[in-house]
């Protein structure tokens, strides 16, 4: 049985289990769907993960069942709770919520470039509002007593500004505001004296 080291001195690269073949596969073609669509061809997919086409084809059976699982891999919620799970909370409160912001504005500008690209029209599962609650409470703990709200009205209010900060500003003239901006213009009204 040939070794990953025999396996390198032939110029091969060692053998990988099928998941983890299929998730190198699944990282290269989530940026070919958001570029090119569903037109991305099977050998663009295979040069871009490295691999020969018949690997591609081994590994997810055909285009249309490798396009879906990497749609749900891009849409899985449990990437936004890894984001905001890397949020320290002892940073400072403005950085905090500056970095909630970029996490759910990213989450939602990576949907809607999927759902443009691929033509789809149904939204992608949502992170339960329970454990997004319960995470961003974690986060904004050293301000607990400080909240003008709730933890769950403040993770709500941080959903809705994420969402409206990320839909296109058509026709407008000014910049969109950023990450920063927002915490910025938020932070004052949400420290304070209690409600």
């Amino acid at each position: 049985m040939p070794t990953a080291a025999s396996a390198t001195r032939s110029g091969r690269a060692p053998a990988l289990a099928v998941d983890e073949r299929r998730a190198m596969i699944l990282d290269a073609v989530i940026p070919l769907l958001l570029a090119q669509g569903a037109d991305v061809t099977s050998r663009q997919i295979a040069e871009a993960a490295g691999v020969a086409e018949g690997t591609v084809f081994r590994a997810f059976g055909d285009k249309e069942s490798l396009i879906e699982a990497a749609v749900q891999k891009h849409f899985d919620p449990e990437n936004v709770r890894k984001g905001l799970r890397a949020i320290d909370p002892a940073d400072p409160f403005e950085s905090k919520l500056a970095q909630v912001i970029a996490v759910l504005r990213g989450r939602l500008t990576g949907v809607m470039q999927m759902m443009a690209a691929l033509g789809r029209h149904e939204p992608p599962p949502r992170p339960q509002q329970q454990q997004f609650g319960e995470i961003t409470s974690q986060i904004f703990a050293p301000e607990a007593d400080r909240l003008t709200v709730t933890p769950a009205r403040l993770a709500q209010l941080l959903r809705v500004m994420a969402f409206g900060s990320t839909i296109p500003q058509a026709g407008s003239p000014e910049p969109a505001f950023s990450d920063a901006e927002l915490a910025r213009i938020l932070a004052p009204g949400l420290i304070g004296e209690p409600a």
